[in-house]
């Protein structure tokens, strides 16, 4: 025999095999929970550090219970190789298909790095800072990443075929190719991660990331001469 509440009392909701979750699997919000809490690692990496960030500040910064992130991930090791494999190496493949599709001449393809670093950018905003911080200070958790992995698709790469290109006299003899690389890079990332410093340095409200790959590409093509 079932007991009814007093009038007026409300009534507890039954549980439907809808509402009911699978054991062991914490309440989430949704199914592009994992995504959100990639992004959030993202953030967090970028604003504090890979070795500084607690799985903690990540489920903070998703609004979400720590439960969470050891469910999908289980600890900070594995997170943050979801994180490389999942957003980093989408970021650098993003920037090799523009050199992909520029051939072997060597104005184009400085032109499609500035060009694709870019668009890079404007897909993952996070990727600059995030660059100088783990991959150009001392101790960056992804600096064995840029040697080991990076490093053959895009800086050797690159390096090579300026090289080849100088070979057949259609590339300044006086430069270094691997030199060259390091420019480009310089001319490109460098500027962007620094963007707030510069806004304030010269008093501008936005940093036109359009603006300065025209500006590079100008300077490298043309250089400094006058006329």
């Amino acid at each position: 025999m079932s007991i009814d509440p007093p009038s007026g009392a409300p009534r507890r909701p039954r549980k439907t095999a809808a509402t009911r979750r699978a054991p062991g699997r914490p309440a989430a919000d949704g199914p592009d929970l994992r995504s959100r809490l990639l992004d959030a690692a993202i953030v967090c990496y970028t604003r504090q550090g890979i070795a500084a960030t607690a799985l903690r500040s990540i489920a903070i910064e998703a609004g979400v219970n720590p439960a969470l992130l050891h469910y999908y991930f289980g600890d900070r090791e594995q997170l943050q190789a979801a994180v490389i494999q999942e957003r980093v190496m989408p970021a650098i493949a993003s920037l090799a298909g523009h050199l992909q599709a520029a051939g072997d001449d060597s104005a184009r393809l400085i032109a499609a790095f500035v060009r694709g670093v870019g668009d890079t950018v404007a897909q993952y905003p996070w990727f600059p800072s995030l660059w100088v911080r783990e991959v150009l200070c001392e101790g960056g958790a992804l600096r064995d990443l840029l040697v080991d992995q990076i490093g053959p698709q895009l800086p050797q790469m690159l390096a090579q075929r300026f090289a080849l290109a100088q070979r057949d006299g259609r590339l300044n003899a006086d430069l270094d190719p691997r030199l060259l690389v390091v420019s480009l890079v310089g001319l490109t990332l460098f500027p962007i991660a620094g963007a707030p410093v510069w806004q304030r340095v010269f008093g501008i409200e936005t940093f036109d990331n359009q603006a300065l790959r025209e500006h590079t590409i100008a300077l490298l093509d043309r250089g400094l001469a006058c006329g």
